[in-house]
């Protein structure tokens, strides 16, 4: 489910402090529910498939994923020259002492890297000459007593030619992208909820 911007803005996580110039762009309420000190299953998962390649669970969001990842190879918005630690520095450079560890898990070779990671948060950054973004999860209370996951994305466009492509990609965020994402979290973290109670 889609929240409000405020659901992330108004909670004290630690992401404000290193993120004062990203826009908080679009708040998810994960299907995970879990217990208080779940998060870190949670952030294996998602770090196990951003490893494996980010990939859309129907014809449409496939299609919308192999769009993109087609028009950055032929226009070289996703070089390794353009990514965090090269045209852009990390944000691991902003990080207060208590934060730099743990880092979180390793995140191989894919577009994302971890930044922190705490009880309740677990950041990660990437960045291409479109943007510099920072995927933030944060472990919630679900008002039922007990926990979930929420994920923030945080941008900061590279210039113009960023603020228009995130302004361009927007409806295929919301039509395609972003439902796709929560049903393959969601199936995951069952599966994973089945294997840690049958073990």
């Amino acid at each position: 489910m889609r929240l409000l911007r405020s659901a992330h803005t108004e909670l004290p996580w630690r992401i404000h402090e290193i993120t004062p110039d990203f826009t908080t762009e679009d708040v998810w309420a994960l299907p995970t529910p879990g217990g208080r000190d779940d998060l870190e299953w949670l952030v294996r998962q998602l770090a196990e498939g951003i490893k494996g390649g980010v990939r859309g669970d129907t014809p449409v969001s496939r299609l919308l994923f192999a769009v993109r990842w087609r028009l950055g190879a032929l226009l070289g918005w996703d070089k390794s020259d353009a990514g965090v630690g090269s045209r852009t520095a990390s944000l691991r450079d902003r990080l207060p002492a208590d934060l730099r560890e743990p880092r979180g898990p390793d995140m191989g070779s894919g577009k994302f890297s971890s930044l922190y990671l705490t009880r309740d948060e677990w950041a990660a950054e990437m960045a291409n000459r479109t943007v510099h973004a920072v995927m933030h999860i944060g472990w919630v209370p679900d008002g039922a007593g007990a926990y979930r996951g929420q994920m923030a994305v945080l941008v900061k466009p590279n210039g113009r030619f960023g603020g228009l492509y995130m302004a361009a990609i927007k409806p295929f965020r919301y039509l395609g992208v972003y439902p796709a994402l929560m049903r393959t979290i969601g199936r995951g973290w069952q599966e994973g909820l089945r294997e840690r109670s049958s073990g």
